[in-house]
C-alpha cells in the first residue's frame, strides 16, 4: 500500500511541479518559496522508505523546476549578440545536461532493492561452474594468487574448474616478428603453465589476440562446458564464500547474471595522494552501494567485467560475450536484457581487487570506460534497442550519458573567466535573482545529494574527481564521436611502485589550469577595485570562480604521487600459526598479511633473540580446515606437509604487547600464492568491517573546508615543485609501463 501511495504521490507531484515551475512570481516570493521548500526538505529526510524519498525529491524538484524555467526564459543573452549568445547557450546546455542526469540518477535510486540473501547449502543441488581468469600482461605472482583463491572457493571440487585464459602468450605473440617479444611470450607461457599445473588450474591460450577481452572469454566458452561461468579479472581474487553466495540465485531459470560489488584493498591514486583512504568513502562506493541497488530494482543491473556469475545458455543465445565496444561487460548485459533475460545484484563484497596506483593508469582506465560506454550509446543506442522496457532504457542511457560529464565540467570551469577577463555577459541575472533562483537551486541540489548519497559520497568530492578526469577524458570523447569504432582495449597497469614522491607524468595540464585560475583571480580583485559599476555582478561571478579555483587547487594534491615501495597492500588478519626457526617452534599470531609476506606477533621473544635474516617454516591452519573443526591449532603435528611455507625474517621490532616480526615468502610462486590467497582473500570479514567504518556522512560545510585546506596547501606547494622539476631529473618507476595507460586520444596512439 505504501509503495502504491509513493508512486501515486510521485505522479501527482510531477504534474504539480510543472504547474508550479511556470508560475509568475516576484523575486521576493521566489526567495521565500525556495527557503520554505529547503526547510521542508530537511523535515522530510526523516521519513523512512520510498515514500519519504519521493516526497523529498518532489520538493527539491520544484526548486529545480523553478530554476530551469527561469534560466531558459530570462537569462540567455540576446541572439543579436552572438559573442555572448553562443557561449551562453553552451553554458545553458551544460546546466540542462547536469539537471537531466541528476534526475535520471534520482529516479533510478529512488526505490532501491536490497536483494534477500540466498546461500547454496546442498552440494547435490550445485550446478557445474567454469571459472574464467582472463590475463594479458599481469605479473605471474598476481595471477597465481587469483588462481589459488579461485581454487580455494568453498564448492564441490568435482563441480567447478578454474581456467586461466592467457592472452599474453597467444600463438600470435609466441611467433611475434620481434624475437625479444616472442621470447617474452614463451617465458610467460612456461611460467603460467607451471603455476596452473601446481595449483590445479587449466591453462588456455588462443591463436590470435582478436576482440580483446571479449574474444578471450569467448575462447574460454568454446573450451569449457559448465552450466555457469564466473569471471574474475587477474587482480580480483575471490573469498571462499563466493560461489555459495551467488549460484543459489540461479534457481530462477530466466536469470542470466549475478553481479557482486568490486571491493578494493588499495586506494585509488586520488585517495592515496590526498591520504583519504582510511576515513572517506571511496569513489566506487556510491555506484556499488546504491546505484546498482537502484538498477536491480528495475532489472537493469549490468555486468561489470569481474566478480560476476553468468548463465552459459544465455551467453550462447547471443553468441557469447559481445565485442563491438571495448566495454564488453555492459554491452553483453544490454544484449541479454533485450532478449528478456533478468539480472541480479548481490550487495556483498566477495572479491578483493587492486585499483590503479598512478594518476596515469587511473585516467587510462577511466578513458577506456568512457569510450566504451559512448560506443554503446552510439552503436547500440539503448533508447531504440528492441526488447528493453522503459526503465531499462532509462538506466542504460543514464549509465552511458554519465560519461559526458567532462563537457559540463569544463564549461563550468571556463564560463566565469569569460566575464572576468573579457566582460562577456553569458548569464543575464541580477544579484537578487541569483540569490532567489540560483542559490536556492544549488542548495537544493546539495541537499538532495546529501539525502540520497550522504554516507557514500561526501559533498564536493564528485566535483573533484570529475575535474581530475575531465582534462583527459574530453579529447577521448571527441575521438569516439568522430569515429565510434576507433577505440582499442588497453589493459590497466596494477602493482606499480614509486621510489620517491614526484609529480605525475600527467601533471602539467593541471598546473597550467591552476596558474590560469590564480591569475584570473588577480584580475577579479583588480576589477572589483577599479570597476565599481560591475561590483555586484563581479561578486556573484567571483564566488563561482573562487569555487573553481578551490577545486583546481585541491586537484594538485592528487597529481603529487606519493612514495610507494609495496607492490601489494597489507590487510589486517587474525590467525594463529606456528613458526619453526631451527630447533625452535614458536606460536605466533598473524596480524597483517599481503601477497608477499606477513607480520606476526610473538607473545615472547625466542631464545635466539635476533632473528633477522633467518629462514623458517610458517604453518597456519588453512581457512577450510578452521571452518571444518571450528578451532585453530598450535600443535605442529596437527598440520599436514602442505600447510607450511618457507619464509625469511625481514624485520623485527618491540611493541607494547610483545614482539612484531615481518617475514617474506621465499617459496615457489604457487606455494606463495596458496599461502597468501588463504590469508588475504579467503575471509574478507575484517577488510569489509574496516571499510564499512568509513561509510559515514559529512556536512557540506565540512567538505568545503577540507577542499579549501587541500587547495591552499597544494596550491602553494605543487607549482613550486613543478617549477623546480623543470631543472631536475624525474624519478623513474620500477615496473610501470605508463605509456600504455595514457588516454590514446591525447598522449599516445593505441597499440
Amino acid at each position: 500500500m505504501l509503495k502504491f501511495l509513493a508512486y501515486l504521490f510521485a505522479t501527482v507531484a510531477t504534474i504539480a511541479m510543472f504547474f508550479i515551475a511556470t508560475l509568475p512570481l516576484s523575486v521576493e516570493v521566489q526567495l521565500f518559496l525556495g527557503l520554505f521548500l529547503l526547510l521542508a526538505m530537511q523535515f522530510t529526510k526523516a521519513i523512512p522508505g520510498t515514500l519519504g524519498r519521493v516526497i523529498f525529491l518532489s520538493l527539491g524538484g520544484i526548486i529545480v523546476g523553478r530554476y530551469v524555467y527561469w534560466r531558459v526564459t530570462q537569462t540567455v543573452p540576446p541572439i543579436e549578440n552572438l559573442a555572448d549568445f553562443v557561449p551562453g547557450v553552451l553554458l545553458l546546455a551544460a546546466e540542462l545536461f547536469c539537471i537531466l542526469m541528476f534526475f535520471l540518477s534520482a529516479l533510478i535510486v529512488s526505490d532501491r532493492y536490497q536483494r534477500p540473501r540466498k546461500v547454496l547449502t546442498r552440494d547435490e543441488d550445485a550446478p557445474s561452474v567454469d571459472v574464467f581468469i582472463p590475463s594479458y600482461n599481469e605479473d605471474p605472482g598476481l595471477v597465481a594468487c587469483t588462481i589459488a583463491a579461485a581454487k580455494n572457493m568453498d564448492y564441490p571440487a568435482d563441480k567447478f574448474r578454474v581456467f586461466l585464459l592467457d592472452d599474453g602468450a597467444t600463438d600470435q605473440k609466441l611467433n611475434a616478428y620481434d624475437p625479444a617479444d616472442a621470447r617474452e611470450a614463451r617465458d610467460r607461457a612456461d611460467t603460467l603453465k607451471r603455476i596452473c599445473d601446481e595449483l590445479g588450474a587449466t591453462y588456455l591460450a588462443r591463436e590470435r589476440n582478436e576482440h580483446a577481452k571479449a574474444g578471450n572469454l569467448n575462447y574460454g566458452l568454446s573450451r569449457s562446458e559448465g552450466d555457469l561461468v564466473v569471471v574474475f579479472d587477474a587482480d580480483h581474487a575471490p573469498a571462499r564464500e563466493f560461489l555459495r553466495e551467488t549460484v543459489a540465485y540461479f534457481s530462477d531459470p530466466k536469470l542470466f547474471l549475478v553481479q557482486t560489488p568490486h571491493f578494493f584493498l588499495n586506494p585509488d591514486p586520488v585517495e592515496r595522494n590526498l591520504r583519504t583512504f582510511n576515513f572517506m568513502p571511496s569513489e566506487n562506493d556510491m555506484f556499488y552501494g546504491m546505484i546498482q541497488k537502484g538498477l536491480d530494482k528495475w532489472d537493469a543491473t549490468f555486468f561489470c567485467g569481474s566478480g560476476a556469475v553468468l548463465r552459459r545458455s544465455a551467453l550462447n543465445e547471443v553468441g557469447g560475450f559481445s565485442g563491438v565496444s571495448i566495454t564488453e561487460d555492459c554491452e553483453t548485459a544490454l544484449e541479454l536484457h533485450s532478449r528478456g533475460w533478468k539480472s541480479a545484484y548481490v550487495d556483498r563484497p566477495m572479491i578483493a581487487g587492486l585499483q590503479p596506483d598512478t594518476i596515469a593508469s587511473f585516467i587510462g582506465q577511466r578513458s577506456r570506460w568512457c569510450r566504451g560506454m559512448l560506443q554503446i550509446l552510439l552503436l547500440k543506442n539503448p533508447l531504440f534497442k528492441p526488447g528493453l522496457n522503459f526503465m531499462q532504457r532509462v538506466a542504460y542511457v543514464s549509465s552511458a550519458l554519465f560519461w559526458l560529464f567532462p563537457f559540463p565540467r569544463l564549461v563550468f570551469l571556463l564560463a566565469p573567466l569569460l566575464f572576468i577577463l573579457f566582460s562577456m555577459k553569458i548569464y543575464i541575472a541580477s544579484p537578487q535573482e541569483f540569490l532567489a533562483y540560483t542559490l536556492t537551486y544549488i542548495l537544493a541540489v546539495v541537499t538532495i545529494q546529501s539525502g540520497l548519497y550522504g554516507k557514500l559520497r561526501w559533498p564536493w568530492i564528485s566535483e573533484l574527481y570529475e575535474y581530475i578526469q575531465s582534462i583527459f577524458l574530453f579529447p577521448a570523447i571527441i575521438s569516439v564521436v568522430l569515429n565510434p569504432r576507433s577505440p582499442k582495449f588497453n589493459v590497466t597497469t596494477k602493482g606499480e611502485t614509486l621510489e620517491k614522491e614526484q609529480l605525475s607524468v600527467l601533471a602539467w595540464p593541471y598546473v597550467v589550469v591552476f596558474v590560469l585560475m590564480l591569475a584570473t583571480t588577480g584580475v577579479l580583485f583588480w576589477r572589483l577595485e577599479n570597476d565599481p559599476g560591475q561590483t555586484a555582478l563581479l561578486s556573484v561571478v567571483g564566488i563561482w570562480h573562487v569555487f573553481n579555483l578551490i577545486v583546481t587547487g585541491a586537484a594538485l594534491g592528487a597529481i603529487l604521487e606519493r612514495k610507494e615501495v609495496r607492490t601489494a597492500p597489507r590487510i589486517r588478519v587474525q590467525r594463529k600459526g606456528l613458526l619453526k626457526l631451527g630447533e625452535d617452534t614458536v606460536p605466533v599470531t598473524l596480524v597483517e598479511a599481503n601477497t608477499n609476506g606477513v607480520l606476526m606477533h610473538f607473545d615472547k621473544v625466542p631464545h635466539s633473540g635476533n632473528m633477522l635474516g633467518e629462514r623458517g617454516l610458517l604453518k597456519v591452519l588453512p581457512a577450510q580446515k578452521q571452518s571444518r573443526n571450528g578451532s585453530t591449532s598450535t600443535d605442529m603435528e596437527d598440520f599436514g606437509p602442505e600447510d607450511g611455507i618457507s619464509v625469511n625474517i625481514a624485520s623485527q621490532r618491540a611493541s607494547s604487547s610483545g614482539l612484531l616480526v615481518g617475514a617474506g615468502y621465499i617459496d615457489t610462486v604457487a606455494k606463495c600464492a596458496q599461502a597468501s590467497s588463504d590469508l588475504v582473500f579467503a575471509d574478507l570479514s575484517i577488510p569489509r568491517a574496516l571499510h564499512n567504518r568509513k561509510l559515514t556522512g559529512a556536512s557540506p560545510i565540512g567538505g568545503m573546508l577540507r577542499l579549501v585546506r587541500w587547495s591552499v596547501h597544494y596550491g602553494i606547494r605543487i607549482p613550486v615543485v613543478a617549477f623546480f622539476s623543470l631543472f631536475g631529473s624525474a624519478a623513474r618507476r620500477k615496473s610501470a609501463r605508463v605509456e600504455n595507460d595514457l588516454p590514446e586520444t591525447f598522449m599516445t596512439p593505441a597499440e
